[in-house]
This record gives C-alpha cells, sequence and structure tokens, in this order.
C-alpha cells in the first residue's frame, strides 16, 4: 500500500490506495493516524509506504482543475454492512454541483424511513471526495457536518457549483 499527500486549495489531501490505485481511505490531513483508522479492520494495510498513487492522484488534480468527475472514475474499496455499502455506491451517483439532503439520500438508497443510516454512512465514510458524502446537505439545506470540516465542505460545493478551476500546488520540496 502507499499513501500520498498533494496540498490542495482546501489544504492537505491525502490518498491511501492499493498497488493498482483502488483507494482504501482519503481525506484532507497529512496525518495516516487520520485515516487509517478509517479502514475497515478486514481490509486495513499492516504497512503503508510513501509513494506515488498514480490515477487517485491524477483524478484530485483534475478534480480540482475543474473537470469535477475525475474523481468518478477512480475506484474505491470500503467495506462494512450491506446498507452502508449500497449507500456508498448511492453517493458515488450524486453528481457534482447537484446536492441532496440526507432525507433524498436515503430515498435513494432504497430506504427512505433510514435518514440516520443514511447520515451514519456518510460519517463513517473512509474514502472522501471519491465517494462523495460533502454533498449531502441537511434536510433544510444548511451544511451540516463533515469529517474534514464544514469550511472544506462549503468550499468543495462552491467549488462544484461554480466549475472553476482551483489547480493544487505541487507538495513542499516539489520542483
Amino acid at each position: 500500500m502507499s499513501h500520498q499527500t498533494l496540498e490542495t486549495p482546501d489544504g492537505p489531501f491525502t490518498v491511501v490506495a492499493e498497488p493498482d490505485g483502488t483507494v482504501l481511505a482519503s481525506g484532507w490531513t497529512a496525518s495516516l493516524d487520520d485515516l487509517l483508522p478509517l479502514v475497515h479492520l478486514g481490509i486495513r494495510p499492516s504497512t503503508v509506504e510513501p509513494g506515488e498513487v498514480g490515477s487517485a492522484a491524477e483524478a484530485v488534480r483534475a478534480y480540482y482543475d475543474g473537470e469535477l468527475g475525475a474523481v468518478d472514475a477512480v475506484s474505491v474499496r470500503q467495506r462494512s454492512g450491506e446498507f452502508l455499502e449500497h449507500a456508498w455506491e448511492v453517493l458515488r451517483a450524486v453528481p457534482a454541483g447537484g446536492p441532496i439532503t440526507y432525507t433524498e439520500f436515503a430515498a435513494k438508497a432504497g430506504r427512505p424511513a433510514a435518514v440516520r443510516a443514511a447520515a451514519s454512512a456518510c460519517a463513517r465514510n473512509a474514502a472522501a471526495l471519491f465517494v462523495p458524502c460533502h454533498r449531502v446537505l441537511r434536510t433544510d439545506g444548511t451544511l451540516g457536518g463533515f469529517r474534514w470540516g464544514v469550511p472544506v465542505k462549503c468550499s468543495l460545493l462552491t467549488h462544484e457549483s461554480s466549475g472553476t478551476s482551483r489547480a493544487i500546488r505541487p507538495p513542499s520540496g516539489s520542483p
């Protein structure tokens, strides 16, 4: 397993990926200690080395450069119960610029009364950005919480609604 941190307009963004580029965890942090506990024990790697994460890093760069759908093609692997795994797949179908409410998310996941379970799917999502839980809002349309901070969630939603480029910088020490 490899991990790579990219400097984005929203702060450092780290991806933990398998050798084939499948994302296990990602988020706006430079610390593996923030990400590895999010990975299900059954698939959590015993060692993670610094290195390139290939298509995942390319997709993050493209996303911030205005290609909002670039993250959709990146493979993600998360494990949990049947509903959560299905809910994460449903989240991947929520389009950039078209946020939905937790109530709408629960309905799209096939369990309209399970609004709390839908919120739990967002809270337990290990692959932020690639599984866009930031696109889910409270029923009243307000932002609600986000593991990586409400300012990051607001920034992402603004970026997605404007579709403008917010190019990322290379990491410190890179040419």
